[in-house]
């Protein structure tokens, strides 16, 4: 971990990082994880977790910026495929909703 790097990253686990996750968690559990201190980042370093941020505006890392818009990419299209299959647990205009949000959110990365 590098205490002069200046960038604001990504978590590794971009899809999974943030407070909405985090309440979605709560919400389904009864149970708050805690944000842990250090994590990996989408470029690979160990930053602090306060370095760190789910919008792409605030992000100014490039590598990290890059690694976001395709893991938000490839998020919409697991759930297209997902809610073509029989007995898809999401409904196809809610899966169609949740790929146009990521692909939006990719598309702000990638900007």
């Amino acid at each position: 971990m590098s205490d002069t790097d200046p960038h604001i990253h990504v978590e590794r686990k971009v899809m999974q990082a943030g407070a909405d996750f985090r309440n979605m968690i709560a919400t389904s559990l009864g149970r708050a994880p805690d944000a842990p201190s250090v994590v990996t980042t989408g470029c690979g370093i160990e930053v602090p977790y306060a370095m760190t941020s789910p919008r792409p505006e605030s992000v100014t890392c490039l590598a990290c910026r890059e690694h976001a818009e395709r893991e938000h990419l490839r998020f919409a299209e697991l759930v297209e495929r997902l809610s073509r299959t029989p007995g898809a647990p999401v409904p196809s205009d809610q899966a169609a909703e949740a790929a146009r949000w990521a692909r939006d959110v990719a598309r702000r990365f990638a900007g």
